[in-house]
Parts: C-alpha cells; sequence; structure tokens
C-alpha cells in the first residue's frame, strides 16, 4: 500500500468516527446517539482492520526479503570457485 493509500483509508476511517461524534451531537436523542454510535464504531473497526492490514503486510515484505537472501545466498554457494592459473 503506498503512502498516499494509507492517509486516505486511515483518513477516511478516522473521519467516519468524527463524523460520527459530530453527528451525534447536533441530532441529539436516540436518533443521533445511534449514528454516533454507528459511525464511531465502523470507523474504530475500520482503523484496527488497517492496523492488522499493515502488520501483516510488513511481515510479507520481511519474509520476501528474508527468501531472496537465502535465494541470492544459495546462488552464491553454488558457483564454483574461480579457476587459477599455473605459472610455468
Amino acid at each position: 500500500m503506498t503512502r498516499r493509500g494509507r492517509v486516505l483509508t486511515f483518513g477516511g476511517a478516522l473521519a467516519a468516527m468524527v463524523a460520527g461524534a459530530v453527528v451525534g451531537a447536533i441530532v441529539g436523542g436516540v436518533t443521533g446517539e445511534a449514528i454516533a454510535i454507528a459511525f464511531v464504531s465502523v470507523g474504530a473497526i475500520a482503523v484496527v482492520s488497517l492496523i492488522f492490514l499493515e502488520v501483516g503486510l510488513s511481515e510479507d515484505r520481511e519474509r520476501e526479503r528474508e527468501a531472496r537472501e537465502a535465494r541470492e545466498a544459495r546462488a552464491a554457494r553454488r558457483r564454483p570457485p574461480p579457476l587459477r592459473r599455473r605459472r610455468h
């Protein structure tokens, strides 16, 4: 995920939480409270889900880096030693 994508997704989730708080304060009563609970809950769930996504993606990147290093190490071991010239 790009930096811009992260900002937009986390920002959208936080905007939902703020919108829920604002609408809950403006509307009032049971309806406002229900809207506030819904928006804040959805926003909070999105934030937690995005955090888990970021952790998973970082683990995938680490695993890929380790696999690449292991492939390079195996390739280096398979190379024959350089030929030495004998002096006459």
